[in-house]
């Protein structure tokens, strides 16, 4: 990876919440994405002079001109990644060299500049450095950081801005399970497609995830967490989850995920998860899985397990598939055993308790 080459500028925040307003905050409920440290970093960009003026500046509102092309063609893409503490104090982040390889195909596949990825993992690492309190230490609990950029062009041609802002806020996350981790229930979406063939699936941007809101209220009213979306063309096999991409495990040890289809995220903690099972010798396959497949193999007891994963929950237990004509699995049956390994595998490594075999941790302070 090649070194970073912006230089940043320092304007620390007049208005930071005092040592224990901060304490009182990390000691209490965080939840996900209800608070925020005090700095963000700012990078800018435009046609002529590529990316400039770095600055890690106070937290706070965004000036934009109402013709700003985000506003109107939704040029904007994201990501999410944390910041974990340590036994001994010191700050680690997992995989960003992955994160900020997909915000550049998310980049370019919504017609913005493209950050280096070196750029990407120092605008982490300045964040961290004035704001590395935030960090909380209780179990399970990180800084959960927000990348993003958005076109900030003053125009309302239909073409690609010739500006735009790179942004990262962060936010002190608790344990995602706060009572333990528990099987969640699935709505399978008949009506909604995620993403379409050739369009923006394979992009994290807030698109994808504006059209998964109305399905999600339909999850919701059928007592279910999670929506899960079939691909596009046929309607009959599994793509991912509304912010999730999906495992199936195997009664004879293999562990089955959808194939990247073009209108699949890649998920980081996805090939994360692909990695450590072919690293305990398991058979791991990428291919197409129909609905179908999933109903009957729960069913006869060929598929003994099903979960979910993703940056923010980092595992999650699928107990439960429903539709508007079926349910198959069972709610209040335990996590699996095969599920619940890979989880503490995973969260332990990211937490410095295992050794990192493949170099993924990085550290910020």
């Amino acid at each position: 990876m090649n070194a970073a080459a912006l230089t940043y500028r320092v304007v620390p925040s007049s208005h930071a919440r005092s040592a224990e307003q901060r304490a009182a905050i990390l000691a209490g409920e965080l939840g996900f994405g209800k608070y925020f440290s005090d700095h963000m970093v700012a990078i800018q960009w435009d046609k002529t002079q590529g990316w400039h003026d770095a600055t890690v500046c106070a937290y706070g509102p965004l000036s934009l001109d109402p013709s700003a092309s985000v506003l109107h063609y939704g040029q904007e893409i994201f990501e999410g990644i944390k910041a974990y503490r340590h036994a001994d104090g010191s700050i680690w982040t997992f995989r960003p060299e992955a994160n900020g390889a997909r915000l550049q195909r998310s980049a370019a596949r919504l017609a913005l500049p493209q950050l280096p990825v070196a750029e990407f993992v120092e605008s982490l690492r300045q964040l961290v450095a004035i704001d590395h309190a935030w960090v909380p230490s209780a179990p399970e609990s990180s800084l959960y950081f927000r990348p993003f950029m958005i076109a900030t062009e003053a125009f309302l041609g239909v073409r690609a801005a010739q500006a735009a802002g790179y942004y990262v806020i962060a936010s002190p996350a608790g344990a995602y399970f706060a009572k333990g981790v528990a099987p969640v229930s699935i709505w399978l979406s008949e009506d909604y497609a995620r993403a379409a063939k050739g369009g923006t699936g394979a992009a994290k941007c807030g698109g994808n995830y504006a059209a998964s809101l109305l399905p999600q209220q339909e999850a919701q009213a059928h007592g279910c967490s999670q929506v899960l979306f079939l691909d596009p063309v046929e309607g009959k096999y599994l793509e991912e989850l509304g912010g999730m991409n999906v495992f199936l495990v195997f009664k004879d040890g293999r562990i089955v995920t959808p194939a990247l289809s073009g209108s699949i995220l890649e998920g980081i903690t996805r090939s994360s998860i692909l990695q450590l099972a072919r690293d305990r010798g398991l058979a791991v396959e990428e291919r197409q899985v129909a609905i179908d497949e999933w109903k009957q193999g729960v069913a006869s007891g060929e598929i003994t397990e099903v979960f979910a994963c993703g940056t923010a929950a980092v595992v999650t237990p699928i107990g439960e598939l429903k539709g508007k004509d079926f349910a198959v699995g069972d709610i209040h049956a335990p996590a699996g055993e095969v599920t619940m390994s890979i989880r503490k595998e995973l969260t332990d490594i990211q937490y410095g308790r295992l050794p990192d075999r493949h170099g993924w941790l990085v550290r910020l302070r």
